[in-house]
């Protein structure tokens, strides 16, 4: 059995990929890591979550504009001239990745994970897509969007995705080359699909011996 192992989910926007990788961490009695990450780099950082947020999973391969958040900021190297770097935010955010790998299994979704951690032998690479129509409906529900709204949303994120993690990664988002293993979804359910990640950790890992 792996003293310690990491699953990374990568998604398409509205696939349920945050709900599959929480559910899975759960059920393997790991840690789980999504947008806490943002938070753990604001307050390992200095700097104000807002920086995070407005660059998480989103590069226009240039500089982030602004002032604010940088007050309290310990780290002087990482301002100047009134701009922050996507690349320095990257940065911050793969540091506390590496970290918390080093404490602990765990499942990471988003953020390039995969790359950042792929010097660690024990890593499992996933990517959750499902049918677009699943995802309109998944979209709409959630936030209370109409149909065409729902479909521009979903395109918009999927391609701001597919930036940042090309970008950052030099791989390609939602190739299936870039990860070990791809699954859609819509095909068993959430539930179903989280029990056959499970099944295939439990192999890989002999997380059962």
């Amino acid at each position: 059995m792996a003293e310690k192992y990491f699953i990374t989910i990568g998604r398409q926007f509205g696939s349920k990929g945050h709900s599959i990788g929480q559910m899975l961490a759960e059920k393997l009695n790991i840690a789980f890591y999504d947008k806490e990450i943002i938070h753990i780099a604001s307050e390992d950082s200095g700097l104000g979550k807002e920086f995070f947020e407005r660059a998480d999973e989103k590069t226009s391969h240039s500089l982030i504009g602004g002032l604010f958040g940088l007050r309290n900021s310990p780290i002087d190297e990482v301002y100047a001239n009134g701009y922050l770097s996507n690349e320095t935010l990257f940065n911050i955010q793969a540091e506390i990745i590496r970290e918390l790998a080093e404490k602990e299994s765990a499942v990471f979704v988003g953020r390039c994970a995969d790359y950042i951690l792929s010097k660690k032998n024990d890593l499992i690479n996933i990517f959750v897509y499902a049918d677009l129509n699943d995802r309109i409906k998944t979209i709409s529900e959630m936030h209370n969007l109409s149909e065409s709204k729902s479909r521009s949303l979903i395109h918009k994120a999927d391609k701001q995705r597919a930036s940042y993690y090309d970008y950052f990664s030099g791989k390609t988002w939602g190739a299936a080359e870039s990860y070990h293993l791809c699954v859609n979804s819509s095909f068993l359910g959430v539930d179903g699909t989280v029990d056959l990640i499970y099944d295939v950790v439990e192999k890989k890992f002999k997380l059962s011996k």
